[in-house]
């Protein structure tokens, strides 16, 4: 079972550290080998962190001594294999409960945000449920769903958290009219070269349920950006 297995390994390196924390600490890396060895230490340690909350490293340690010296074992290993796999199940299942309560309250917050919003002044909604607001209208060509464009742009969330900005990173962005949400991809067709719009974003429009994972957007996210339209390609 690899759990089993990556745990053994955990336990042998939180052994080795007990034992002699100091040699550990200060031992030099000098070989092939001596890097290896770190790196796969420092490999267990990150899985350790990401797998558990609270861990007790003294019955860890005593788990592997038990069975090293086949004395004293407190559970069979039928029964260790089931305790791993129904802890990471119940772990699973938890952090999707989460998610998807996160969610669906993503979800209710960029409904009421935009029912709000589509009343301000200057805002207009399309048929799909996006909202803009043209900020200034350009004078050159518009872009087409085969075209290629090179843009400003600052993105936030509802709350203002910012999340990408080409316009922090003084870098325009280039790609094309298809290769990105839909709400950008019917937004930038809306506009001239030269404009400069804010979009609203409802979040069947960005990226749904599945944004990128780990990055700060969040399942069912309503988007804002504001957009200026440098050059169409």
């Amino acid at each position: 079972m690899k759990i089993m297995k990556f745990l053994s390994l955990v336990t042998l390196v939180l052994l080795v550290a007990s034992c002699n924390q100091t040699a550990v600490s200060k031992k030099p890396v000098k070989t092939e080998l001596d890097s290896v060895s770190y790196a796969i230490g420092m490999d267990v340690a990150k899985n350790v962190k990401a797998s558990f909350d609270d861990f007790d490293d003294e019955l860890f340690i005593q788990g592997f001594m038990n069975v090293l010296d086949s004395t004293d074992i407190l559970l069979d290993e039928t029964t260790a294999q089931t305790v791993v796999r129904t802890y990471f199940q119940k772990k699973q299942q938890e952090e999707a409960a989460k998610r998807a309560e996160d969610g669906e309250k993503n979800k209710e917050e960029g409904i009421a945000f935009l029912e709000e919003n589509k009343g301000k002044d200057g805002v207009k909604t399309t048929a799909s449920g996006l909202q803009y607001i043209v900020l200034k209208e350009g004078t050159g060509a518009k872009p087409t769903s085969s075209s290629k464009v090179k843009v400003h742009y600052h993105g936030t969330l509802i709350d203002g958290t910012v999340f990408d900005s080409s316009v922090d990173r003084g870098e325009p962005a280039e790609f094309g009219v298809t290769q990105v949400i839909k709400g950008w991809t019917e937004g930038l067709q809306l506009m001239s070269e030269g404009a400069k719009y804010k979009f609203f974003i409802p979040q069947e429009l960005a990226y749904g349920a599945n944004p990128r994972p780990g990055g700060p957007i969040k399942p069912y996210a309503t988007l804002i950006f504001d957009v200026e339209l440098l050059e169409v390609k």
